[in-house]
């Protein structure tokens, strides 16, 4: 019975697991949405937000913005769940539940800046250049 098995919770299985289906694997038999579609369906998930949104204007904004920190907690929940950390509930989660938590912090995360921006994939890619550049030693270092 492996660590994850283990209802019980007696010992944590901390080893983070590769996804099943990774960008290889989809590339070499399936076609992979690109960029453009995963901002076309943002701009589809904006709009649908938008028009059954209970708040609007300035408090609408903050709301969404503030479910980010809602998504991020969810993230929190599953890595105490997924290494057993809570000795009351054990091995509550999988690593396949952070994984899908951390989707619903970026899908979150693109709604707001599309919120903030219509131009919102033209703002990220900019700025995802940037930090590609800093980060990966094309920019110069101060």
């Amino acid at each position: 019975m492996s660590a994850a098995d283990d209802p019980v919770g007696r010992t944590a299985d901390t080893t983070v697991e590769p996804a099943a289906d990774t960008p290889v694997e989809r590339a070499a038999g399936e076609d992979v949405q690109d960029v453009q579609d995963v901002w076309d369906t943002i701009d589809r998930l904006h709009a649908w937000l938008d028009a059954n949104r209970a708040h609007d204007g300035r408090e609408g904004l903050l709301l969404r913005v503030l479910k980010l920190s809602e998504e991020v907690g969810e993230v929190a929940q599953a890595v105490i769940g997924a290494t057993g950390q809570n000795p009351r509930k054990g091995l509550s989660h999988t690593w396949d539940d952070v994984r899908s938590e951390l989707c619903d912090v970026m899908i979150t995360a693109m709604v707001a800046l599309r919120t903030l921006a219509p131009d919102a994939r033209e703002v990220f890619t900019a700025h995802l250049a940037s930090v590609a550049d800093r980060s990966l030693g094309t920019a110069p270092t101060p």
